[in-house]
């Protein structure tokens, strides 16, 4: 495998109390996987992607679990060591690119000095090669674009520069948090595309952090559902449209716009709101807002177990 994580738990540590912002994660991506991990805000699906490039903000800590990329303990790497795998081996495009983006370096400066940074390159070779990607992610006019700011440059560019960036050194694994927020769906549908000729172009793994499950189909292999810093449900893209288990997936799927309804119909919904995490409640973490509760969901956490071939389900329906 390319990236093995092992019951990661994430914490923040404030004043109110303990955050359990991740609280056992365990998953699994080979060499040029897809992995999408979906779930409402606050699910912690941005946490494991920072958890995985060893950035967890203060008051936050990785306090247990194993993570394993290329054979490599991230865990017991130091902090030059983490520093020399960021953006070279794995890479991150984050949520917003106009707060990603320096707003007063030229977006050359900036693609060029993550090349410079990793790849050891004088700064001449740096630039032909800045030229080269933003070519790869069909930026045109690159030569001329790179002596301009982020503010010169639309949302689905800026976007496109971020992606740049990212890919300047060719990493084995690429974690987009994200990565069409705010985009109109038709710059959405351009991203996505882009993204599926450089994984082919590239043959990198690509973890994708998003709400919308019509990425997921698009882009994913594997989908990991996360509620409440815990896990769900993990399957493969085709069983969790066709034949997902947990109730918290039927509920983001049954909340899908979908073109086979009458446009009269009223989307469903998932009634309440998630759980704090500083005081989760008893038992399944979904229980108070689940249709399907029973007795035990109150009382006791449902452990993860397989309920087919390569599908695992954390639901009291299920044990």
């Amino acid at each position: 495998m390319l990236l093995t994580v092992e019951n990661l738990k994430t914490y923040f540590y404030t004043e109110e109390g303990i955050v359990k912002a991740v609280d056992g994660i365990s998953f699994i991506l080979p060499p040029g996987g897809t992995l999408g991990i979906v779930g409402e805000s606050g699910s912690g699906k941005s946490v494991t992607a920072l958890s995985i490039m060893r950035l967890v903000p203060s008051p936050g800590r990785i306090i247990g679990g194993e993570l394993l990329f290329d054979g490599q303990r991230l865990m017991e790497k130091t902090e030059k060591e983490m520093r020399e795998i960021r953006g070279n081996r794995i890479s991150m495009i984050f949520q917003d690119p106009m707060t990603s983006l320096n707003p007063v370096l030229t977006v050359g400066e900036q693609v060029v000095e993550t090349i410079m940074l990793h790849q050891k390159l004088p700064r001449r070779k740096a630039w032909l090669k800045a030229v080269e990607i933003l070519e790869l992610v069909k930026i045109p006019r690159a030569r001329e674009r790179l002596k301009d700011y982020p503010h010169q440059f639309s949302g689905g560019m800026r976007q496109r520069v971020m992606i740049a960036i990212a890919l300047a050194c060719h990493p084995r694994l690429l974690i987009a948090d994200e990565p069409t927020t705010s985009l109109d769906v038709t710059i959405q549908a351009q991203i996505i595309d882009l993204m599926k000729e450089l994984k082919k172009e590239l043959n990198m793994a690509i973890i994708l952090i998003t709400h919308n499950l019509g990425l997921v189909a698009e882009l994913c292999q594997k989908v990991l559902v996360m509620y409440a810093g815990d896990l769900m449900e993990y399957t493969d893209i085709g069983t969790i449209f066709r034949g997902s288990k947990h109730p918290y997936t039927w509920g983001l799927l049954q909340s899908l716009p979908r073109l086979d309804r009458p446009r009269s119909r009223r989307l469903e919904q998932i009634e309440g709101q998630p759980p704090s995490l500083i005081k989760l409640p008893p038992g399944c973490p979904f229980h108070p807002r689940c249709q399907y509760v029973k007795a035990e969901c109150r009382q006791e956490k449902p452990e993860l177990i397989e309920v087919s071939s390569d599908h695992l389900v954390s639901c009291w329906l299920y044990q």
